[in-house]
This record gives C-alpha cells, sequence and structure tokens, in this order.
C-alpha cells in the first residue's frame, strides 16, 4: 500500500508538496503489530521536516543539473568553434593546394604566394627579399608545407614549432605513462 501525504492539509505556507512515504507493513516478517497508531507520535512536524528536506535536495540537484548543462554548453561552443577553424582551414589549404605551380612541392620547405594582374595565384621559391629589384607580383604570403600536406602560414611556423616540440616531448617522456590508466587506455586500444 503506497502512502504519501499531502501537505496543502498542513497551515504552513512554505511546505507545498508532497512527500512519498515509505509504504506501511502491518505484518512485517509476518509478525503483527499491536499499536500501529504509537509508532507515528508527531506526524505534522516530522513529515514537515522531510519535506523541507526533499525541497532542498530537489533545489540541489537542479541547480547542480543547470550547472553542468552551463559546463556542456560552453565546451559545445567552444567545439563548434574548432570545427569552424577546421573547415576554414581546409578550403585555405585546397585554395593553395590548387595555386599555379611549376615545381614539384616538398614537405618541410616555404614556398611564397603571389598573384598576377589576371587574379592567377602561383607559387614561387623566391621570397619577396629575393627579388632584383621590385615585385613583379602581388605578393600574398608566404606558406609551409606541413608533412600532413597541410600549409602553415608563415608567421605562424614558430607557433607550430613550438606546439609540435611540446607534443613531441609529451609523447617522449614518461611523465604520461607513469600512470596507469594512461597505460591500460593504451594497451586496451590497441
Amino acid at each position: 500500500m503506497k502512502r504519501s501525504f499531502d501537505f496543502n492539509n498542513i497551515t504552513d505556507s512554505q511546505v507545498h508538496s508532497k512527500v512519498c512515504l515509505v509504504e506501511r507493513d502491518l505484518e512485517p516478517f509476518g509478525h503483527k503489530l499491536l499499536n500501529v497508531s504509537s509508532t507515528f507520535r508527531d506526524l505534522t512536524v516530522e513529515l514537515n521536516e522531510l519535506a523541507k528536506e526533499v525541497e532542498k535536495a530537489d533545489k540541489i540537484a537542479h541547480s547542480s543539473a543547470v550547472n553542468r548543462l552551463e559546463l556542456i554548453a560552453e565546451q559545445m561552443k567552444f567545439l563548434q568553434s574548432q570545427a569552424c577553424k577546421v573547415v576554414v582551414e581546409l578550403h585555405q589549404g585546397l585554395s593553395l593546394n590548387h595555386a599555379a605551380c611549376n615545381f614539384k612541392k616538398v614537405p618541410g620547405k616555404t614556398y611564397h604566394l603571389y598573384q598576377r594582374q589576371s587574379g592567377q595565384k602561383y607559387f614561387s621559391m623566391l621570397s619577396p627579399e629575393e627579388w632584383d629589384s621590385r615585385l613583379p607580383h602581388q605578393f600574398l604570403g608566404s606558406f609551409r608545407l606541413e608533412n600532413d600536406m597541410t600549409w602553415t602560414p608563415a608567421e605562424r611556423i614558430d607557433s607550430r614549432e613550438n606546439n609540435l616540440k611540446l607534443a613531441s616531448s609529451i609523447i617522449n617522456s614518461n611523465l604520461i605513462l607513469e600512470d596507469d590508466s594512461c597505460e591500460r587506455m593504451i594497451l586496451d586500444n590497441k
């Protein structure tokens, strides 16, 4: 038999919800209770306190859920911005891949992008400083071809080098592998 107590009958204005009580068993383990009503002393006060605890727990649970959802929303915005960055870099890379070029491009080398008056973009091995007198065409930028066939703008080469060195030092160090959980994760993925 499921029981609940309706607090609408109680005069305390702060309590306005239902509290679920454990079903009463008049014969626990087959033993009949002698005086069931004596076990429930001041039910109104106890139920009022119970309702306040339930309400407090509900508020804390709600607040916790809102905080976690807010964090997830921030993470989603960050991931969305990262996805946009990847798409922009892809389009820039595709554009650079299709620039005219009369030589074989080698990963690790820096090439210089120019644009003719006709609008044609082309790569040259000569930087703007290496031309004898003045530039023959509009200089658009210098880019290094990476091993993964992506392009790094010259102004970001140092930053990328630092990131690669950091990643390499993390991979080569035993710092991460000292943690057993990381080692187990590596073994599980094999």
